[in-house]
């Protein structure tokens, strides 16, 4: 018997079409576990996928996203059923702690178990689901790397609703959490690809006051004012507090990093004082530069993408691949140009199925020694 089609979309999350794909997919795996994603207009349909997956005593883990990704399309509809041969160990954690202290030590347990579970075996992949509403994911990654170093491959991505306003999103069998993270480990699993196609321009500066995902001063001057100063003089557009909302996704501040390498922080808020709010921590001192939609080659990125998956798993025509897709990044680039991305992403890599959601950050190894960081407006794909 051959090996069965691992990734199953039902355009309705009912009870029954659920159970009917598990029970099948059982015959052949009888150890079946499944990751669910619901887009956040069904996320009151959580129950129903818990329900089934109890009937069939299949385990389950599962995240709500802005939207569903399915090969070409963006869909608000239904449900996947991301499948496992044998349900990998996975952890369910609520209510992270902010707290610099209380959040090390929380990593260097979770670190702990994990290690247990791992045994020195190579190629794991440790794949997390954030809430996005979690203020220090940039921390926790860090504090996680501390304690388990590149024994894993990182990769994963931020679950929720793209109003960010709090929402249970993560879930397992029994519970649906928020503020939260889930872990799996994949086994057999060379890690995931992501890239952006951001390039930085030469203008640089420095956020001199900031704390977690706030920045409240760049060049000692107020941020908010710093930021219509540089969009005004590099690109003449006046942002406002009016429009800052509709500016802020189409000209991201990109992080440069020691090797050159472009952490893209896309704000999403401004305060009253003239801070300014990001999806991500942006660390003191950062050096900041401005980006905007021009400088994304999407050609590039795809090309990169593509070519990073082969380079990591041999040739991928005709596999099951999964794909994170940046909220932020199609609101920057357009509707119809980012389902192109989709569309021009599932002919160059040849994929049996594309399976995947909108996310609202990913997380993904730097090119330095897999070392994980959190990005935006970035894509993120895997052989499944």
């Amino acid at each position: 018997m051959g090996k069965a089609r691992m990734m199953h979309y039902l355009p309705q999350v009912e009870a029954g079409a659920i159970k009917r794909v598990l029970m099948e997919l059982q015959t052949q795996y009888p150890k079946l576990g499944v990751c669910a994603l619901l887009p956040e207009l069904e996320k009151d349909k959580v129950e129903v996928v818990q329900a089934a997956c109890a009937m069939c005593s299949v385990q389950l883990v599962g995240a709500i996203f802005p939207a569903l990704v399915k090969d070409e399309q963006f869909l608000t509809s239904g449900v996947w059923l991301m499948c496992f041969e044998q349900m990998p160990y996975f952890a369910l954690h609520e209510n992270l702690p902010v707290d610099a202290a209380e959040a090390a030590r929380k990593m260097e347990d979770i670190a702990a178990d994990i290690r247990a579970q791992i045994d020195h075996q190579p190629d794991i992949t440790l794949f997390m689901l954030f809430d996005a509403m979690v203020p220090n994911i940039g921390t926790l990654l860090d504090d996680l790397y501390l304690n388990l170093a590149n024994r894993v491959h990182y990769a994963g991505a931020n679950a929720g609703s793209e109003s960010f306003q709090p929402m249970p999103c993560l879930f397992d069998s029994e519970r649906l959490v928020q503020n939260g993270v889930l872990l799996i480990l994949l086994t057999s699993h060379k890690g995931a690809i992501l890239e952006h196609g951001y390039h930085a321009p030469e203008h640089t500066s420095y956020a001199t006051s900031t704390y977690g995902n706030r920045i409240s001063q760049i060049d000692w001057q107020p941020a908010f004012k710093v930021y219509q100063d540089l969009v005004r003089e590099q690109y003449g557009e006046e942002v406002t507090a009016e429009n800052f909302y509709q500016y802020g996704v189409h000209f991201p501040f990109g992080i440069v990093r020691a090797n050159h390498h472009v952490v893209v922080r896309i704000p999403v808020a401004l305060a009253d004082d003239g801070s300014l709010f990001c999806v991500g921590e942006v660390p003191p001192n950062s050096v900041l530069t401005l980006l905007k939609a021009p400088a994304v080659s999407t050609v590039e990125t795809l090309h990169k993408l593509t070519e990073g998956l082969v380079k990591l798993n041999g040739e991928v025509g005709g596999d099951e691949l999964s794909l994170f897709y940046c909220a932020g990044r199609r609101l920057h680039l357009g509707l119809e140009l980012a389902t192109s991305e989709l569309e021009v992403f599932k002919v160059m890599t040849q994929a049996a199925q594309v399976a995947g959601a909108l996310s609202l950050g990913e997380i993904g190894g730097s090119t330095l020694h897999g070392y994980p960081l959190f990005h935006n407006a970035t894509l993120v794909a895997s052989r499944w």
